[in-house]
């Protein structure tokens, strides 16, 4: 026996007239369609609706996120001649969020030219990218986290990515810096850089630069120093904005805004040079910071951030390092804890296998570089015992993914209480902001004079 279509007393009523074989009413047609026509809403609102947009270029990729209450279906393909990113939005209709998504392509980013938004079909919408330079794409969604719903992340970034020891190189050699070039056939990766064995020569003009006078020096020959190079990390940037004081500062331009003041500052200092991890309101995944450190070779790693805590009253300074066996305290805890989720804020694609993440997690079996931290941790922490009230007498220990770096002393600042409103005022001004670098500086240049760094074969020639 089968069974009918609809069902309720108009469709039956209905039904059992055709039956007797009369003619079904006009009135009983309509009354059996407007009770169908709940679906129609069901229907519309199964749509994903997309909510917010966000565009971030940088040189080293630029970043589209689709931010949207349910999870969105895509595909994602490229055309040649010219260089296009197609990507097809499945269930999903064209609104004013994604129209207004050309209008947020710069003309100062690096890869992608404009965007064009339609509907390709019903229920499907199509972005087609137009590209100023072939891209290697990665789509990927992300669950719900913080203050962000269901998001679609696509990156763009370039076939050959950029080196950051020779952009490095290249701003030094433009700016009129006697800075050789490596040499060539030198590979300028991590493990090369790590492995390598000290040259006699350089180790010996080290020690030499070290016992004699300067004046002797340079009236014998020019005295070879080696150039000092310190990686400054601004904490967070780009979809992770880190902590927000109640006055709607963002930690993330606080970080830079101190980072770069503490690069103009280390670069005044002779045979020292500083380099940006981060030089712009972008996401660097935590591992990436570490890769980029290691890359230029850097002799110490600053990370700076501006804490936060669920009571405003919390305030002071901190300085960490990197623990191996836990937490020396559970705010300590905490805060790593914290600090470490800003992937799944930022938004990391974990489907890609991190080449280095093995390697360096053996490597933190070697002490030598924890306990180098822990005297860069402590003559910095002193420095900011002058300008602000510290939050803990002593340096704290915990587990900072972005201090695990095998071979550079590494440390993770938090300026002050960005969740603290008078922290906060102090954090947003520009003179205060060059204090903070210049105490950070004052404990660098201090570790350094208990602390000289170790020769190796790139110099620095002081005419």
């Amino acid at each position: 026996m089968s069974r009918a279509s609809g069902s309720g007393p108009a469709t039956s009523r209905a039904a059992a007239l055709k039956a007797a074989g009369g003619r079904t009413p006009w009135r009983y047609v309509l009354i059996a369609l407007l009770s169908t026509a709940c679906a129609w809403p069901c229907l519309v609102s199964a749509a994903v609706q997309i909510v917010s947009t966000r565009v971030w270029p940088a040189a080293d990729y630029t970043r589209v996120t689709f931010e949207s209450r349910k999870p969105i279906s895509h595909n994602l393909f490229s055309l040649k001649n010219p260089e296009r990113l197609v990507l097809d939005l499945e269930d999903v209709e064209v609104n004013p969020m994604l129209n207004g998504l050309a209008g947020k392509i710069g003309a100062n980013d690096p890869y992608v030219k404009s965007v064009r938004v339609g509907r390709f079909k019903p229920g499907t919408v199509r972005l087609v990218f137009d590209l100023k330079a072939e891209v290697k794409p990665q789509a990927f969604v992300l669950a719900p986290v913080g203050e962000y719903g269901h998001r679609l992340v696509l990156d763009l970034y370039p076939l050959e990515p950029p080196d950051p020891l020779m952009a490095f190189l290249g701003r030094q050699q433009s700016e009129g810096d006697n800075v050789p070039p490596p040499s060539a056939g030198t590979e300028n990766t991590a493990a090369a850089r790590a492995d390598a064995p000290v040259p006699p020569q350089a180790e010996s003009d080290a020690k030499v630069a070290r016992a004699e006078p300067v004046a002797d020096a340079r009236r014998s020959r020019p005295a070879s120093t080696r150039l000092v190079t310190v990686a400054v990390d601004a904490g967070h940037g780009g979809e992770d904005p880190g902590a927000r004081g109640r006055n709607g500062t963002h930690e993330k331009d606080v970080t830079l805004a101190i980072a770069r003041k503490l690069k103009e500052r280390i670069d005044r200092e002779p045979n020292m040079r500083a380099v940006l991890v981060r030089d712009g309101d972008y996401f660097i995944p935590l591992m990436q910071r570490v890769q980029k450190a290691r890359r230029v070779n850097a002799d110490l790693f600053v990370s700076v951030h501006a804490d936060a805590f669920i009571k405003p009253h919390a305030r002071g300074s901190s300085v960490f390092a990197l623990s191996e066996r836990g937490a020396t305290s559970v705010a300590a805890r905490w805060l790593a804890k914290r600090e470490n989720d800003a992937d799944l804020i930022g938004g990391v694609n974990f489907d890609v296998p991190d080449p280095y993440l093995k390697q360096t997690l053996l490597d933190l079996s070697q002490t030598a570089t924890i306990n180098d931290s822990l005297k860069l941790a402590r003559a910095v922490l002193s420095e900011l015992g002058e300008i602000n009230q510290l939050h803990k007498p002593h340096v704290e220990q915990a587990g900072f993914a972005v201090l695990k770096s095998p071979d550079i002393p590494s440390i993770l600042v938090e300026t002050a209480f960005i969740s603290n409103p008078e922290e906060e005022r102090r954090l947003s001004s520009q003179a205060y902001q060059a204090k903070m670098a210049d105490a950070i500086f004052s404990g660098i240049r201090r570790y350094f004079s208990r602390n000289p760094p170790l020769a190796r074969d790139r110099l620095v020639l002081n005419n």
